[in-house]
């Protein structure tokens, strides 16, 4: 079996790579990776298991409902073309994780809306595995808006900061 750093290794290798589709299976687990869009899919289903044949004709399940999801107004999540071209630069997370806007609650955020940012300043906290990682700008500008709520579980590639470069 593959552990987590190979794992996020792969990751990193398809998405970087013009490799569409990944599998690899062992051990009767197969691990598979598909690109959707900019980001690349993980999924590890669960070892075969032999199939038994049930007694009774099986019944035709109904198809399910399924809800459509609920769209939340949000004032930091907007669409239009003034919000569009207010940035040029997304500093995205770098992994799975918790966001922490400053280095501890009592702390002010690092960076808000307005601030300057060089490629080396540090601009939120995303803690994995109990460890904290410090997240860097990687440009040079001013933070227009941020994304993602102290405390929230962000995702691998998702977008934390916008940036308008200087």
């Amino acid at each position: 079996m593959l552990t987590v750093q190979e794992i996020r290794e792969l990751i990193k290798v398809v998405d970087e790579s013009a490799i569409d589709e990944f599998t690899y299976e062992t051990n009767g687990t197969t691990v598979t990776m598909k690109k959707s869009g900019n980001h690349a899919a993980v999924s590890a289903p669960e070892p075969a298991v032999p199939e038994e044949r049930p007694a009774e004709p099986a019944k035709t399940p109904e198809p399910e409902k399924v809800a459509e999801p609920e769209e939340r107004p949000s004032a930091k999540a907007s669409t239009s073309a003034e919000t569009a071209a207010n940035f040029d630069y997304e500093i995205v997370s770098p992994m799975v994780g918790t966001f922490y806007a400053s280095p501890n609650p009592e702390s002010d955020a690092y960076v808000t809306p307005g601030s300057k940012v060089d490629k080396d300043t540090v601009v939120c906290i995303v803690e994995a595995m109990k460890l904290f990682n410090e997240i860097e700008a990687e440009t040079t500008g001013e933070i227009t808006e941020v994304l993602a709520e102290d405390g929230e579980l962000v995702e691998y590639g998702q977008p934390l900061f916008r940036v308008k470069k200087k």
